[in-house]
This record gives C-alpha cells, sequence and structure tokens, in this order.
C-alpha cells in the first residue's frame, strides 16, 4: 500500500529488453536521490508513477536499484518503457502518517493531459480518463496521476471520456515530476479505492438468504 506523498523523483537511467519477443518484459535501471535506498532491501516495493514494482537489485552508494516489468504491466502503464524522470514513493509502513489517501500501486487506466497552465500561483491540470473510470470520479474525491494524490476540483463528461480537472500548488509541482508534463502527455491513473468497493457492492447481486 502507498499514500501518493511523493517520497523521492528519480529517472529511468536505463531500459534492458528481457527478451526478444513482444512478451518479454524490461529490466529498469532508477536513480534515486542520495540516501533514498538507505532503508531499502531486496524484495522491496517502491511506486515508480503509481506502479507498485519489486526491487530486484540496489546499490546504496550509487543511489540506483533495478526492477524487472512485465509486458502486461508495460501495456497498462504509460512512461516506464523509456527514460525519464519518474516519480517515487516507498511502500506504506504501519506506523506511517497518511497524508494522502490510500493507493495500491495498481494503475486502472491511462490519462491524457488536455490542459495544463498556470493559474496565480498554481497550475490548473486537466485530464481525460477513459470512460470505464468516470463512475469513479467526482467532485472533492481522490485521484492518483502518476503516482500522486490529488483532489479533483471539477469532472466533466465528454464523448471520449471524462476530464477531471485539478489544482497543483507550487510545492506539488516543484516536489514530484507532474511538472514535466505538457498538453499529451500519457499519464498513470488510479481511482480512489474506497469508491472502487462501493461500486462493487451496489452492482453485486443479492445472495440468497440462509
Amino acid at each position: 500500500m502507498f499514500t501518493g506523498i511523493i517520497t523521492g523523483v528519480g529517472s529511468i537511467a536505463a531500459v534492458q529488453a528481457l527478451g526478444a519477443s513482444p512478451t518479454h518484459g524490461k529490466r529498469l535501471t532508477i536513480r534515486c536521490p542520495d540516501h533514498y535506498l538507505d532503508d531499502v532491501s531486496l524484495g522491496d516495493s517502491i511506486a515508480l508513477n503509481g506502479a507498485c514494482m519489486t526491487v530486484t537489485t540496489w546499490d546504496a552508494a550509487k543511489a540506483q536499484f533495478t526492477i524487472d516489468i512485465s509486458a502486461e504491466s508495460l501495456d497498462k502503464t504509460a512512461g516506464l518503457d523509456a527514460i525519464g524522470t519518474i516519480n517515487l514513493e516507498k511502500a506504506l509502513r504501519a506506523n506511517d502518517r497518511l497524508g494522502g489517501h490510500l493507493v495500491s500501486g495498481h494503475v486502472d487506466g491511462i490519462g491524457t493531459i488536455t490542459h495544463f497552465a498556470q493559474v496565480g500561483e498554481s497550475w490548473e491540470l486537466r485530464v481525460l480518463a477513459p470512460k470505464a473510470l468516470a463512475k469513479y470520479l467526482a467532485y472533492k474525491g481522490s485521484i492518483t496521476i502518476n503516482g500522486v494524490s490529488l483532489t479533483v476540483n471539477r469532472v466533466a463528461d465528454l464523448v471520449e471520456g471524462c476530464e477531471a480537472s485539478i489544482n497543483l500548488i507550487p510545492h506539488t509541482v516543484e516536489n514530484t515530476a507532474l511538472g514535466n508534463l505538457r498538453q499529451g502527455s500519457q499519464v498513470n491513473l488510479e481511482i480512489d479505492l474506497i469508491a472502487r468497493y462501493v461500486e462493487r457492492m451496489l452492482s453485486a447481486s443479492p445472495t440468497a438468504s440462509i
């Protein structure tokens, strides 16, 4: 589990194919801030742009680690197949503060940035989510974009999907990789965990009485 509060901004430094066919995944080498790996061990979970991955090797002195990502995960995520800046978050510990919201690290869909511009001291970010996720997006509800826990300010149901508008304060832009987004950028989306369970409870067929 995660909180959507980014604990470091790193970068994909190298991408190595694990095989020649489309069914093979890739090995990513991730560089991170100095001392970021001081409390990390083999097998730990770290979210990369919101996708939970397992540390397969790490070198604290070089501040880098590797993960293996399957072809299936590559197909269901954005921004994890090429060199570039990424958001990092270590897995939640039982005694940690829950500063954002409960995040599973499982990407529910890929969104497209439709607008990103400064408004006063803040920034307005709009993302077009797939139609299948529209029912989970609500005014003042939570959404995770590239691993960052954010609050939805407005939703608009469009023919091509659901557009969510979000306000980013300067701190968020400066301390995450969201500042690198542009119109047309693809991002990883995770809906609110509670909304997922509420939808399932409301849609499930009633069981027979015992």
